[in-house]
């Protein structure tokens, strides 16, 4: 029709009007990839329990993930040859499988999650893309005869939230259901852990980083039942709040999650998780919940788990836990405590789930467009540690005592010469997480100073203790696998001004000049910029000048007089 365009991602061919009329953002092409890649290994599996076997275009006839699977596959072939059974059915993309999965994607605006999801996974009955929008279902409409899915896709205008109600009876539930709200997930959360199935897939999507990042608190907790605070490791905290979220909900219908992956990127983050049931599991939620305690001088943190669970033989008892782990002031510099939470404290990722997802996209690279940024993020999620809630940053320590940066790897190496596990995370480029107490690290802080800069005051109240005798010589398994690789890990800027889209405009309208204005507002703040040297403050601040007093006093003191009072 007059005014539109076609847009091509994957396999899909999606119409789109020219005016705002219905949201799209073509910089979210990593996360449908990530999500067609995650339920094309979701299926796989549901599928296989049900006899049936997914043909996935370009991918070898099997994935191995490690030799174990090989054997197990081996013996299950041998057993079916003796046994003399029927060959095992098979689900190709684009066709309809009488014994698939029910997806449901609760908010399509294009549709173009859901024709990519008709066209490209493997082993589905039906796709049902619902809209709120009447002209956003049309449109899914449109581009479901556009694409020649009519047979497994189905628009639909209904408030997502009662589709999702009506859909909870255990016979009418969705094995698959994917939220991508614009902004903020919390009002279809209930509905959705009621109306997925047993064992079922629930992808969500939060574009409301800011709340969620410590801007405001109390909004975070009115959304998630949580509290967020301002931290260097807000970005995983915002993936722990929205788990804990979810289980707190799922609770109250006796049902619990298993998250599969968790992924932080920049301005949203998406969580895939199982959604079983069972009352005895639903007692260990409270023993997966913490709080945080935040200092706000140093940035050491601490974690006091909500519940107590202890086991004896064959019998577990539940208690409340014990507390504070921490001090009215911190030990390390002496100020006082932020309190957050609750979060979610247990693994954020299925690593053997990942691996195999990370496995099939490797070994099949032309199936996405972002596939390299795909391997990139899993082979760094694999790497992650499990059982270490949130992070550190090097150059966030070095700010706090006012020195120079270790570098990564000598920092890294210095805690696992001390016999402390290290790794990387996702979330943040230079984030360290670690199993080693805030003590070892500001031990390693001075130990670094001491050596490497002993001109350079120890500062912010950190009292100066003997450290320890850090070892900073480079080991081997301080870089990890992703790094040495050279990965694509972390997101690149695919255009100018390509952070979150403006909402759509459900009454029409064309995209005018004036939203292309809005979206580049707020990138150049400083709206009169000095580009004359001459205008530029010639005198240094209070701060720096204090700073510079504190390193050269009046009475400087030569390196020998410096050194004998370390």
């Amino acid at each position: 029709m007059e005014g539109e365009t076609v847009v091509r991602e994957g396999k899909a061919a999606i119409l789109f009007p020219s005016a705002n009329e219905v949201f799209y953002n073509p910089v979210q092409e990593f996360n449908r990839d990530l999500t067609c890649a995650v339920v094309t290994e979701f299926a796989r599996e549901q599928m296989a329990r049900r006899g049936v076997k997914v043909v996935v275009p370009g991918e070898k006839e099997r994935v191995v993930v490690n030799l174990a699977d090989e054997k197990k596959e081996e013996t299950e072939m041998q057993t079916g040859e003796e046994g003399g059974e029927e060959p095992v059915v098979t689900a190709s993309v684009g066709e309809c499988c009488k014994n698939g999965l029910r997806v449901l994607e609760g908010l399509a605006a294009s549709g173009l999650r859901s024709v990519r999801f008709a066209l490209e996974v493997p082993g589905l009955r039906s796709v049902t893309a619902n809209d709120f929008s009447a002209k956003a279902a049309a449109l899914i409409a449109r581009n479901a005869q556009h694409n020649g899915v009519t047979h497994l896709l189905q628009a639909s205008q209904r408030d997502a939230s009662m589709l999702m109600y009506e859909m909870r009876g255990k016979k009418d539930r969705y094995d698959v259901i994917d939220l991508d709200p614009y902004g903020s997930p919390a009002p279809f959360l209930d509905a959705a852990v009621q109306a997925v199935g047993e064992g079922g897939l629930l992808c969500v999507t939060c574009t409301d980083m800011a709340v969620m990042a410590g801007n405001s608190g109390e909004t975070c907790y009115s959304k998630y039942g949580s509290v967020s605070i301002k931290a260097k490791y807000c970005h995983e905290m915002a993936l722990r709040i929205i788990l804990h979220s979810l289980d707190q909900r799922a609770g109250v219908y006796q049902r619990y999650i298993h998250p599969l992956l968790c992924v932080s990127v920049d301005f949203y983050i998406r969580v895939y998780v199982r959604v079983h049931t069972g009352q005895a599991m639903v007692k260990n939620s409270a023993s997966k919940q913490a709080l945080v305690y935040n200092c706000v001088g140093c940035g050491s943190f601490h974690l006091q788990r909500l519940g107590k669970r202890t086991t004896q033989g064959n019998h577990i008892k539940y208690s409340a836990a014990t507390g504070p782990p921490v001090g009215a002031e911190c030990e390390h510099c002496g100020h006082r405590h932020q309190l957050g939470g609750p979060i979610w404290g247990e693994a954020l990722h299925d690593v053997s789930f990942v691996q195999k997802v990370l496995s099939a996209v490797s070994g099949n690279p032309s199936r996405f467009g972002t596939a390299r940024r795909i391997e990139g993020m899993l082979s760094m999620v694999t790497e992650e540690l499990e059982d270490v809630p949130l992070y550190y940053t090097v150059d966030n320590l070095s700010s706090t005592v006012h020195c120079s940066t270790p570098p990564l790897l000598q920092f890294r190496s210095a805690l696992l010469h001390a016999g402390h596990r290290v790794s990387l995370s996702h979330a943040c480029k230079n984030a360290l997480k670690t199993d080693a107490p805030p003590r070892v690290l500001w031990d390693v802080m001075r130990c670094w100073v001491r050596h490497n800069a002993p001109w350079e005051p120890f500062q912010y109240g950190m009292k100066l203790k003997v450290p320890i005798r850090a070892c900073f010589d480079v080991r081997e398994d301080a870089n990890p696998q992703s790094r040495r690789r050279h990965l694509t890990r972390f997101q690149e800027n695919p255009e100018p001004f390509w952070g979150p889209k403006a909402r759509a405009n459900a009454g029409g309208g064309g995209i005018s000049s004036d939203l292309e204005d809005r979206r580049k507002q707020g990138q150049n703040k400083r709206k009169n910029q000095i580009t004359d040297a001459t205008q530029l403050k010639s005198f240094p601040c209070k701060r720096f000048r204090k700073v510079w007093e504190h390193i050269f006093p009046p009475h400087t003191l030569n390196v020998s007089q410096e050194l004998s009072l370390w």
